[in-house]
């Protein structure tokens, strides 16, 4: 068995309302998994910031729970922001950092992630940290040189220690949300390329042991193929995430990896 226990992530995004939040609930809360969410595969759901409250009290004690962003200040005078306190405060654990939408629309840089992502490990969260790629830049053959920029500043960011925390997230951005999906030949090649990037400049140590997730369009129809790939760790889940039944279905293909 890999001994990286397979990962599930759930970013619900900008979606849902009151009442279809709480129906996802409920069929999270009975959905019939066919592996151990305690001890084959970790489960975290990411809701909208309005919803965090509600899902961390609501929702089944083995799933986590991780706030889509957050501010790597103290708290203070800082309208609009959710520092990471607040976060942990609140007992969330977990925090999804540099995702591309973020990126894209509001201007995150590699090193603003880097920050990020080393101010919340500080303040005691967990981060599913994403990197990827454009379509032009794959199509220009620069997917590994892109990589190689976004985790450069990641890796000067954190200590040996720190990487305990990090879960990375692999999404080519020109399959998230269209449908595509990088073929699961595609997609071990990148994640085999990251551990071997994280042996080379970080340590063998950190290389064996950091979950790589694929995400990216994945589904209930793929992810069991995804997921027998040795170097996928498992999957950041978009549009799935949503539906009680095909997330459920995903998680289950952590039988896959096993």
């Amino acid at each position: 068995m890999n001994a990286r226990r397979f990962f599930i992530g759930g970013n619900w995004k900008a979606n849902g309302t009151p009442a279809s939040v709480k129906q996802l609930i409920a069929d999270l809360n009975s959905a019939k998994l066919e592996v151990d969410a305690n001890k084959d595969v970790e489960v975290v759901c990411s809701p909208p910031f309005v919803y965090l409250a509600e899902v961390k009290q609501s929702l089944r004690s083995d799933f986590g729970v991780a706030a889509q962003n957050m501010w790597d200040k103290a708290p203070g005078a800082w309208t609009g922001e959710t520092p990471t306190q607040m976060l942990t405060d609140m007992g969330i654990e977990w925090v999804v950092l540099g995702h591309s939408e973020r990126r894209e629309n509001c201007g995150e840089t590699d090193q603003v992630v880097a920050d990020k992502t080393k101010f919340a490990i500080e303040g005691g969260l967990s981060t599913m940290t994403c990197i990827g790629e454009k379509l032009e830049e794959r199509e220009s053959g620069e997917t590994f040189n892109l990589l190689d920029r976004q985790l450069k500043p990641i890796a000067a960011a954190l200590s040996e220690e720190d990487w305990d925390k990090v879960v990375l997230a692999y999404e080519p951005v020109w399959a998230i949300g269209t449908g595509k999906v990088a073929t699961p030949d595609q997609a071990e090649e990148v994640h085999a390329y990251l551990r071997k990037w994280l042996a080379d400049n970080v340590s063998k140590k950190v290389s064996d042991s950091v979950r790589i997730l694929y995400g990216g369009s994945v589904n209930d129809k793929n992810s069991e193929e995804l997921g027998r790939k040795p170097n996928i760790d498992g999957f950041l889940v978009g549009g799935a995430s949503l539906k009680g039944d095909a997330f459920a279905t995903i998680i289950n293909s952590a039988k896959a990896a096993m």
